[in-house]
């Protein structure tokens, strides 16, 4: 029986390359256009967010390049023979702590999204508390079950999203991607301020799922291609959001990517209100975001208290997320939240890799070549 959960637990580079982008495209795709239009001019944002997504790129392939040396360890055990197990614990600890707010903005936002366009009725402490017990019960299960889900709901959320583009091609207006190259670096700064921290979030799952992996020598690769998708993925959104609606307009849309959905018309007639399951799919593209981010707080926290159940942390955890989605009181607050937990969490990892790679080096500490 033992042989089989273990069995059960073992991962494939291939599906730590579709758990990127899993993590990485959820909320965050859906308001983007709007913030990167309210600082650019034209379609200018695409080259930040072409720049930012080659550092997200490199930070993925280097953070899985580092994390493979250590076949079958997870963070807390290499990381404890770098630079000492109290520190390890801290930085372990530091991962659960942004894990669990990253879950909380996330059911936050999507809450925010629901009653806007779904459920105006309902009070969204309902719908979070609903859309987070859901998780709960993803998070409670098998972790590679996860990863299951990932390869199922990925090549749904990619179709859906190729559909929004192809039938709004014909709304496009060239005109509306001029004046181009005319931006200040003001403004690319205030993008990358703004918005690039929450966009590519999510690399951080390396450092913990690359312990799953069998084959970890082919990780970094599958885990840079993982990262491509996102990136182009965001800069087709965003153009077809400035070349549909304008600059200005898409700068005041509070959801562009949904607005979008709302123009397109499929042919014949026979299907109408598309924006309907363009937003039930992109429920499974946040869903996936949430329960990963929250099945890593549970994973440092499991590495660290090795003698508690999985269940019990889950349990600890549950209100505290649920208190923590609620704070925010208004749709600014629940971006700043967002803008935070991305540069806390991308200072983190960065800061790690440095740490774990200069220390790993001068101290001699062997890695599986």
């Amino acid at each position: 029986m033992k042989r089989f959960k273990y069995a059960d637990e073992r991962i494939s580079e291939r599906d730590i390359m579709i758990a990127i982008p899993s993590i990485v495209i959820g909320v965050g795709i859906l308001s983007m256009p709007k913030q990167l239009a309210s600082v650019t001019i034209g379609a200018d944002g695409w080259i930040p967010l072409l720049l930012v997504g080659l550092f997200a790129v490199f930070i993925t392939w280097a953070i899985a390049k580092f994390a493979s040396g250590f076949q079958g360890q997870t963070f807390l055990t290499y990381a404890s023979k770098i630079v000492t197990k109290p520190v390890a614990i801290v930085l372990s600890f530091m991962f659960a702590v942004l894990s669990i707010f990253i879950t909380a903005y996330q059911i936050r936002k999507i809450s925010n999204i629901s009653q806007q366009y779904l459920f105006d009725r309902t009070p969204i402490e309902v719908i979070a508390l609903t859309f987070l017990l859901v998780v709960v019960y993803a998070v409670s299960g098998s972790r590679a079950g996860l990863f299951r889900i990932n390869m199922m709901f990925m090549p749904i959320i990619i179709l859906i999203a190729l559909t929004l583009v192809v039938f709004n091609l014909g709304w496009i207006n060239i005109g509306n991607l001029l004046p181009a190259f005319q931006t200040p670096v003001s403004g690319y700064v205030q993008v990358v301020k703004n918005t690039g921290a929450i966009s590519y979030l999510g690399f951080g799952i390396l450092w913990f799922y690359l312990s799953l992996v069998d084959k970890p020598k082919k990780a970094p690769r599958a885990a840079a291609i993982g990262m491509c998708i996102p990136v182009g993925l965001y800069m087709i959104i965003f153009i077809m959001c400035i070349g549909v609606f304008g600059n200005a307009v898409t700068a005041n849309i509070l959801y562009p990517t949904i607005e979008l959905a709302k123009v397109v018309e499929i042919p014949g007639g026979f299907f109408e209100r598309f924006e309907s399951v363009f937003f039930v799919i992109w429920i499974m593209a946040i869903f996936i975001t949430a329960t990963m981010a929250m099945d890593i707080g549970v994973f440092a926290l499991n590495s660290i208290f090795k003698n508690t159940e999985k269940l019990k942390i889950i349990l600890i955890l549950t209100p505290i997320i649920y208190l923590a989605g609620m704070f925010p009181q208004d749709v600014v607050e629940v971006d700043l939240l967002g803008t935070i937990m991305g540069w806390a969490m991308i200072v983190l990892n960065v800061t790690i890799l440095i740490l774990l790679s200069v220390i790993a080096k001068i101290r001699g500490v062997q890695r599986d070549e």
